[in-house]
């Protein structure tokens, strides 16, 4: 049987005590109770699992400050991602805009007819759920509704097909995650044209969405990135370029800034960005990445990671 929760509030002071019996070595005590009034010690204690010798156990000589250089590490490289995954988001909007809106026409995708509806054979053992477009179409049209953007106030005031939109509209408006169900909705040969342009085969790019779609709502949520274990993992592409050596898993962050490299080098218009981003991504890590035990393989990162042939493909 699982038991009550039965842990009472504990004061700034107190959770400053407990890291104190833990191991930690706290400096100034003024200037840590200052943080974990400004973040959370349940966030906080996320950081310090990569200085833990055993549970509830820091190593010897860990710090205080060591954790929170840890936070503002992982905070700095959640803002990069932050950025890559703004540009890398608007151009898969508009190829699916571009590519949907020429076959199917305005109003295309409110009808089932143009989606892939059913079971999808993957060769796995449990396959794929059909996509369920009365579900996914009622959710565009509730994004529709509730946006105040100001083009969507003159549809609904000047066209009776409100609250369906034009599909070049309605990717403006639809989450990234709607965006995503959609994709993967589509029929087959559609997939393919819009992953075609990123030079990854359909399902890859379909799995690539999801797991971006996961790693965005961490990032919105402000959630620990640099040594997380994905829970939605992508499945990657074909080729020695994605496995050991030259890549350790598909678990951890340097999966997930390939695949975002990989995007990125397909995003012509964003070239000069790209290479920039790369660069600031590399200075971080190399300058400021934890002082933990095993930080490069806690991020999925080898030795020579910056040297990968996917990371240093010139952006197009």
């Amino acid at each position: 049987m699982k038991a009550p929760y039965a842990k009472t509030w504990l004061s700034v002071t107190g959770q400053l005590q407990k890291l104190k019996d833990a191991g930690l070595e706290i400096e100034c005590t003024t200037d840590a109770e200052a943080f974990l009034r400004h973040l959370n010690y349940y966030r906080f204690s996320g950081y310090g699992l990569a200085f833990e010798a055993s549970r509830h156990q820091f190593i010897k000589g860990t710090s205080f400050e060591q954790i929170r250089h840890a936070y503002e590490f992982d905070r700095n490289l959640r803002d990069l991602i932050y950025e890559s995954m703004e540009v890398i988001e608007l151009d898969i909007r508009t190829s699916a805009a571009y590519t949907f809106g020429e076959k199917y026409q305005a109003f295309g995708h409110t009808d089932t007819e143009n989606f892939y509806t059913a079971v999808k054979h993957t060769g796995k053992k449990n396959e794929e759920a059909a996509f369920n477009h009365k579900q996914w179409l009622g959710s565009l049209r509730g994004e529709s509704k509730r946006s105040s953007e100001r083009f969507i106030e003159h549809f609904e005031k000047t066209y009776s097909e409100f609250p369906d939109l034009p599909i070049w509209v309605a990717t403006e408006i639809m989450s990234f995650g709607t965006l995503s169900r959609m994709i993967e909705g589509m029929q087959k040969a559609d997939v393919k044209r819009i992953a075609s342009r990123y030079k990854l085969q359909p399902l890859d790019f379909i799995s690539a969405l999801h797991h971006l779609v996961y790693v965005r709502n961490l990032c919105a949520h402000h959630a620990r990135l640099w040594d997380r274990e994905w829970s939605i993992k992508p499945e990657l592409p074909q080729g020695k370029l994605w496995q050991a050596p030259q890549l350790l898993s598909n678990g951890h962050l340097f999966a997930s800034l390939l695949l975002q490299r990989k995007l990125l080098t397909y995003c012509a218009a964003e070239s000069n960005f790209t290479n920039n981003w790369c660069q600031r991504i590399e200075t971080l890590i190399t300058d400021d990445a934890p002082k933990c035990p095993n930080a490069l393989k806690k991020m999925g990162l080898t030795e020579n990671w910056k040297a990968h042939p996917v990371w240093t493909t010139e952006a197009k």
